[in-house]
């Protein structure tokens, strides 16, 4: 993780190539750049503050965290109206996480241990309410895509509106079951480093929101590049928001999943991993749905490549936890998936 501090030099060579008027190239390039090392930065200060609040706070933390720089991001684009890049970065985030930070973990993890076990109740719950909660992400554009036009009525528009809302109550519900009616059965699940916080409460909160902050300036070079990107490499928006924004968004969170894995603690990389993904269908999508109002109302309505890449990845995220164990060959098989799907949108 060290050499994610070197990478924050591209923080004010970013703001001087913007003052500079540099290409929008450019510009999306060094926020990248800008934006991996912030969200390092944004993942330490919510693990310092874990420290002070407890393991079960601090692992929520972090996964909200986590999913705040792809917030701001999609905030952003949304501004702009490009709102295929912001459905398909929310398909992404699910879609990565599940295929790629599972099988690098389970890869990772597999080449120093022959076998990883983890707790299969906990994973279970997670994996089958990801389930549901993709089959009722999808439902608008299943009918979009299977019922003839004519049928549909005007009341269809706020069919996205009612899903986000229910998907928000169910979210709501779930940090319930899991934080009071049922929390033991998440008390075998909550590891944390042996050690005290390096920093202060008062330090964490103000690195967390000095991250943020930058992070949404960042963001919005970031957006304001996609356009000329696409036109100067022949990349499409899908492409775009389905591989690169996630993996931006989230590599520190995906490199934690790793080497968590490594020292052998697969039950919280499938936890980072499987968590995240929930939350960005309960709760950033539904977040974005409303926000969007403020703007021009965005549909929940996926094309139907990434329904089926969607659907894929969480019946695979169920098949694997069922036998409660992983090895590197598993890994190797969710990484293959994930780059046929990439390649896939790549030549879009």
């Amino acid at each position: 993780m060290k050499f994610l501090k070197y990478m924050l030099i591209f923080i004010p060579v970013s703001f001087a190539a913007k003052f500079m008027g540099a290409s929008g190239t450019i510009m999306f390039i060094l926020s990248c750049l800008s934006i991996i090392p912030l969200a390092g930065l944004m993942g330490e200060g919510t693990e310092e503050i874990s420290f002070y609040s407890g393991p079960k706070i601090g692992g929520f933390l972090n996964g909200t965290f986590g999913n705040a720089t792809e917030l701001i991001i999609s905030f952003f684009a949304l501004k702009e109206g490009l709102f295929e890049v912001v459905k398909s970065s929310i398909a992404g985030a699910v879609i990565g996480n599940v295929l790629l930070v599972v099988g690098a973990s389970m890869l990772a993890g597999g080449l120093k241990f022959k076998t990883q076990k983890f707790n299969p109740k906990v994973t279970q719950v997670t994996s089958s309410m990801l389930l549901f909660a993709v089959i009722g992400l999808c439902i608008p554009a299943l009918f979009t895509h299977t019922v003839d036009p004519a049928l549909l009525n005007t009341r269809y528009e706020g069919l996205s509106i009612f899903v986000a809302a229910v998907l928000i109550i169910i979210y709501a519900l779930s940090l319930l079951f899991s934080f009071s009616t049922h929390k033991e059965l998440y008390a075998v699940s909550d590891h944390s480093e042996e050690g005290t916080a390096k920093w202060s409460l008062k330090k964490a909160i103000a690195v967390l929101v000095a991250a943020t902050v930058l992070i949404a300036i960042e963001s919005e070079f970031l957006v304001g590049g996609i356009e000329s990107i696409t036109e100067s490499l022949g990349w499409s928006e899908f492409f775009v928001g389905i591989i690169l924004i996630p993996i931006i968004g989230n590599a520190a969170e995906h490199s934690t999943a790793i080497v968590m894995a490594r020292k052998d603690k697969m039950d919280v990389a499938l936890e980072i991993a499987l968590g995240s993904s929930l939350q960005v269908i309960l709760f950033v999508a539904p977040v974005l749905i409303f926000i969007s109002l403020i703007f021009t109302p965005m549909s929940i309505i996926f094309n139907e490549f990434e329904l089926i890449a969607l659907i894929a990845s969480v019946l695979i995220a169920n098949n694997v936890s069922q036998d409660a164990e992983s090895n590197w060959l598993e890994g190797v098989q969710l990484l293959a998936v994930y780059l046929i799907i990439a390649a896939s949108f790549f030549i879009i």
